[in-house]
């Protein structure tokens, strides 16, 4: 049972303050939170559960926001964090993006949804097609009629019909004229590669996402050409189990609209998609640095979108640096930013340079790390494939789409 969920700015003051049970959590304990943030930096801002001298912390971290739980009482500490996850991404939802900004705009809202997410500390309605149905979305309409009505509830008077129904997270009268419904495999990969050139760690994080725009009642039966790479998995409440335990054949009735049907990890794989070279060599108080980006495993599609950032070690007094494809810019804080764009085929994109040292340094000590960032759409490296997509009780012809993409998650060289 969550007794309070408070919300914080990057700079640990408090956005929103929801109590949630007749025993009230006193404000103190952010700042307990936000000095042992201050003191201990992301390491303990990492943890999901933190144990205070007076309650159990639950916390997510989401576009700067820091969304926090507390409790007193024994509970699962996955219900919490999944908690927090679900309401991170309703307000998301509800409010196109996550900011400081927009919460206090938008404070109505916020508490009416968590009115309806959570009832004395149990969670209660978390499915997003309800929601809607109950608190309409802020739009420039509803922000007039409240002004001139001066009621700024948008809490709805009908119960939906959808919490009486076996499927709750699906409206129980929705009708298209068309028929469509469009998956798509979107990966992150993870990768880090220490000086030597030697891949220490390569995974993926990937998400199943649907995009149904069915009528009255579907049932879909995904399957995958080869399930077997696939760990951790993650469904939407909408799958059932047991097909997947048996066959790994994902069997659900859709919500409508766009969701989140399932995400997974591929793990250990063997290579990367791109190569990073960096070569730095100092002497007598300045530094020459190399670095070439090209493809080593060619995907089958053009990867766009190569950005290459790299933080100057405090030593460096000034940096001049050029390449021979792309943009270059050294900000003031010293973050160098190297946007390539696409690799050409006729040349190996190439950064070179001179860092001058402060002075008493004859030689760099601090060797950087270099973050890449790129895109590759139509190509799933993971290897998944989608097998067939078969449906049943849909009333009219149908169009199915499926699309892949990936980009760099975590994706470090080190130099």
């Amino acid at each position: 049972m969550l007794q309070c969920i408070f919300l914080l700015a990057d700079n640990g003051a408090v956005i929103l303050e929801k109590q949630l049970t007749g025993h009230r959590v006193d404000r103190s304990i952010c700042d307990w939170f936000w000095d042992h943030v201050i003191s201990q930096g992301d390491s303990f801002k990492s943890m999901p559960v933190i144990a205070s001298p007076t309650h159990y912390i639950f916390q997510i971290v989401r576009a700067g926001i820091t969304f926090l739980a507390c409790t007193q009482v024994e509970m699962p500490p996955l219900m919490g964090i999944e908690f927090l996850c679900r309401v991170a991404d309703i307000l998301a939802d509800y409010l196109g993006e996550l900011n400081e900004d927009l919460i206090k705009d938008n404070f109505v809202i916020v508490y009416e949804l968590l009115d309806e997410m959570i009832d004395n500390g149990f969670p209660l309605t978390t499915e997003p097609n309800i929601l809607r149905e109950m608190i309409a979305p802020p739009n420039i309409v509803s922000k007039m009629l409240s002004v001139v009505t001066g009621n700024s509830s948008n809490v709805s008077d009908i119960l939906p019909g959808a919490t009486a129904s076996c499927v709750p997270w699906r409206p129980t009268d929705v009708k298209y004229a068309n028929n469509e419904v469009y998956v798509d495999l979107v990966e992150e990969m993870d990768a880090i590669i220490n000086r030597d050139g030697v891949l220490v760690k390569c995974e993926i994080y990937g998400e199943v996402q649907v995009n149904c725009l069915l009528s009255g009642l579907p049932d879909l039966t995904l399957s995958f050409a080869n399930p077997s790479i696939l760990h951790d998995v993650r469904f939407h409440p909408c799958v059932r189990f047991r097909p997947w335990e048996s066959h790994q054949i994902l069997s659900f009735v859709p919500p409508d609209g766009q969701f989140k049907l399932m995400s997974y990890r591929v793990k250990k794989l063997k290579s990367t998609p791109i190569y990073v070279k960096p070569q730095l060599t100092s002497d007598a108080g300045t530094c020459r640095i190399s670095v070439m980006v090209g493809i080593r495993n060619d995907p089958g599609k053009t990867i766009d979108s190569i950005i290459l950032q790299f933080q100057l070690p405090p030593c460096i007094l000034s940096a001049d640096l050029t390449s021979n494809h792309g943009t270059v810019n050294v900000l003031s804080n010293k973050i160098c930013t190297w946007s390539i764009g696409r690799i050409p085929k006729d040349k190996a994109p190439s950064l070179s340079g001179t860092m001058v040292l402060e002075t008493g340094l004859e030689t760099l000590r601090v060797f950087p790390t270099f973050q890449v960032e790129f895109r590759i759409m139509g190509v799933a490296l993971s290897g998944l494939q989608i097998d067939k997509l078969d449906l049943q009780n849909v009333p009219n012809r149908l169009y199915k789409g499926f699309r892949a993409v990936t980009r760099a998650g975590e994706y470090e060289v080190r130099s």
